[in-house]
Order: C-alpha cells, then structure tokens, then sequence
C-alpha cells in the first residue's frame, strides 16, 4: 500500500529573508528588457526582473523564414534615448563581428530574427533577469508590494513594473474549436507546424501577420494548399502607412499630446491611424501579388486561391471533418459561408489582466474595469501613494498607436525610470517635430534643443 508522504511546513524561522529591491519588472519581453538596460547603469536604483520563461523568447512561434521588422532597428533597446550604451543593436553587431555584413545585407531592413539574436544577446547579459521565475501572489505587506513565485522565491519592492506582454486574441466563437489543429491562431504556426498540403486554407486578417502567413502557406510548391481564401475587413489587402508626417505619430513629443486629446478622440484617431501599425509592408505585398500570378500562368490548377475584401468572419462550425466559416459581406450586406479545413486567425493580440494581480484588481480598475495611465506609465490606483505600479505595452487607449509598437520603448522606459528615480536620470526630450501638435509648436527655427535651453 503506497503512502502519501508530505513535507512539513516551513517554519518562519527558516524562510530566507526576503529580497528588497526599488522596483520589481514582472516579465522580461522586449519592454521590460528594455527598462533593465536602461537601468543598468543607474546606481541609485535596485531592480529585479522576473519572468515564467527558461530563456528570452520572442514570437516564437510565429517566426516566419524571410520575416523583416517593420521599423528601424534604431528602435532597439537602447539607442533612442542613449546610444552610448553598451546593449545597442550596433553594438550588438560589432560584437559578434558582423557590422559590415550586416550593413550590406539589411539594406531593405533588418530579419525578425536577427532581432530577436540581439533581444537574447543582451538578455543574457543583465544579472537583474531571473528566468524560470512565474509570479503567482501579489499582496501589501509592511508598506511594500511582496511577490512570490511558484518556486518560492519572494522579493519585495516600494514599485511594480508590469511587463507581462498581450495574448494571442480570437473570437469567441473560434474558442470551442481552438483544441483542434484546424483551427489555429499565427502566434503558433511553428509550434503547431500543421501540414497544410492538399488543405483549403482560410486565412483571417490582412495586416502584417496575416500577409506574412499567406507568403509561408505560398512559399514551397511541394507543399501548397489547394486553395487559400485570404479575408480583410477592409476595403482592400492595404499598405503600411510609413509616410514622413504620419511617422511622426510615434515620436515622443506626439505621446503627451495624444494623452491631452478626450478619450473619444483618442479612439478616433486610432482608427484613423490604424495602417501605420496594421499595414503590410510594401515588399511582402509585391511579393505575395507575383507569386499568386506565376502560379497562375503556370496553369497547373494545383492552387485556387480568392482574396475577399470587405468581408468579416461572424461565425465558425463543423460540418463532419470540415470547417464550415460564416462571412459578413459588407458591400452587399450579405452573409455568405465557406468551407475550408484549417482557420488561421491572424488577428493580433489584446491585453489581460495579470493573475497575480488579481488580490488587487478592484483597487486598479475603473467601473469600466480598465486602468487608468497616468503619463508617466503610473497606474492611478486604490493603494498608497508612496506604491508605485507601472504598465508597459498596455497603454495604447491612453498613449497612443505607438504604445505596442518597438518605436518608442527606450523612450517610454526612460520615462519610467525618471519616475522610478524621482529625477531626471534621462532627458524626457530631445526631439522635435515637423508637424505642430499644439499651437505652440506653430513656429520652427533652426536653433538646436541645446541652444533652446
């Protein structure tokens, strides 16, 4: 007969001491791995960063072959606010020997996957990152925020920064179906790697993701479905907005006037502004265009392919061992219904709610259940004052169309440690822009910020 034998319980006088810190950063993605580097060299401040991770990952599973970052891999960790610093993506480079390769080779722009090299690179380099660490509690205790993880590791800190990243994000109605390898979100095409040969293939969503998946399902002739249906809700499979003016939305001067605007507003513009985050990359677009005609001239018929714009999925069921999608056609405002075997949801991501926070939602939350940013990145909340929580890569509503985005998160992490320092560690400005935000920035001359002060 097999006995359960259990471990007594630790005595309180056997527990380690608990580890005291300035801040604690819950997750170490690319934002919060940012706020360490940046951190570094700031003596008066002491950070712990946790995450659930063995090591730095970054879409990993949607890590395509070919897949180029959209933005300039200036907009690294570090360089924007300090590019003397040693976790640079230049540096980076120099480091592993291959800057002039490189700068030969990324002349259309820099791989996903050199990128997510350096995000390792310099992860491994930070002794503030303890990986394999999962929060699971967080409670107030003698005027500090305490933290324990499922390995029982506990710290303590006057500030949390929560870095924890968004969720893959699918319609309710897809969620009964999620158990199946026929209904997939892009955030796991590699992990799943589902054989897509001799499949009808309906890809949902024509942003970047989604663009990017029609290009993999296109790429080897040994492997091809034999059909793609490939969805937008708007009016077309359109283009990344990469303009002059309309990059200046993710500059930082353009931030504080965001936050300034009503909330209906703010809601508005991003509508708006949607195509300069959303938008497929002008290459892909091309690529995925010639690539649809060669097949078709070929006149084998061993790939039927249709584009649908202007058509929202509503709905998903099964029919036996087929999938059966229900579409809202809104030029004719009609419904119409496709049969495929596979579903790949390509429809980003959203932000939940920590777990481990959950002892404190109500304290955190508004009577809409959504947090409320200050500037800074500071949650108003509940709580004491001297208590500080701080949200990265979840202020969109609030900070604008380039709070997801890579663009500004050096700046948005300098910003967070002047709050952390209760001083000015790194200078909230030294930009300018083109297009006058408020009234008085109506007038430009040529004299530098330097000269201004």
């Amino acid at each position: 007969m097999n006995r359960l034998i259990t471990g007594r319980p630790i005595r309180p006088s056997e527990r380690k001491p608990m580890e005291q810190f300035d801040f604690i950063g819950i997750g170490a993605g690319p934002s919060n791995l940012s706020l360490a580097a940046l951190a570094e060299p700031i003596t008066s401040l002491r950070g712990k960063f946790l995450d659930a991770k063995p090591q730095f990952q970054w879409h990993a599973g949607a890590m395509l072959p070919g897949s180029v970052l959209q933005v300039s891999y200036l907009k690294d960790l570090v360089t924007l606010v300090d590019p003397t610093s040693r976790y640079s993506f230049l540096n980076f480079l120099v480091q592993e020997g291959r800057i002039y390769r490189a700068m030969t080779a990324n002349k259309v722009g820099c791989s996903r996957y050199e990128f997510e090299q350096y995000f390792r690179w310099a992860a491994n380099q930070l002794p503030t990152i303890r990986w394999g660490e999962r929060a699971q509690t967080v409670r107030i205790s003698n005027d500090r925020f305490e933290v324990t993880c499922e390995s029982r590791f506990q710290a303590a800190a006057a500030s949390l920064v929560l870095g924890t990243g968004r969720v893959p994000a699918l319609p309710d109605f897809a969620a009964e179906h999620k158990d199946s390898s026929q209904v997939l979100h892009s955030s796991e095409i590699l992990n799943i790697r589902p054989d897509f040969k001799g499949k009808r293939v309906l890809v949902v969503g024509a942003g970047q993701s989604g663009a990017e998946i029609v290009d993999f399902l296109l790429s080897h002739d040994q492997t091809l479905p034999s059909s793609i249906t490939w969805l937008s809700s708007r009016a077309g499979f359109l283009p990344m907005d990469n303009s002059a003016f309309s990059n200046e939305w993710f500059a930082a001067p353009y931030v504080d006037y965001f936050y300034s605007l009503s909330p209906e507003r703010r809601s508005s513009l991003l509508e708006q502004q949607r195509l300069a985050s959303d938008g497929i990359s002008e290459s892909l677009i091309q690529n995925i265009y010639a690539r649809l005609y060669q097949l078709d001239i070929a006149g084998s018929g061993i790939l039927h392919h249709q584009l649908l714009p202007c058509r929202r999925m509503t709905g998903l069921c099964r029919n036996h061992n087929q999938l059966v999608a229900t579409l809202y056609n809104a030029d004719v405002n009609r419904i119409e219904h496709c049969e495929v075997d596979v579903v790949i949801f390509c429809s980003g991501y959203r932000t939940v709610f920590p777990a481990f926070m959950e002892s404190l939602r109500d304290r955190m939350v508004d009577k809409n259940g959504a947090l409320q940013i200050r500037p800074d990145y500071s949650i108003a909340w509940d709580g004491p004052e001297n208590l500080r929580i701080y949200v990265l890569n979840g202020a969109e509503r609030t900070h604008g169309i380039a709070d997801p985005n890579l663009s500004l998160m050096s700046w948005r992490s300098a910003r967070v440690l002047n709050a952390l320092a209760g001083r000015e560690v790194y200078p909230s400005y030294r930009a300018t822009t083109t297009t006058a935000w408020k009234n008085d920035d109506a007038f430009h001359n040529l004299l530098s910020v330097a000269d201004r002060r």
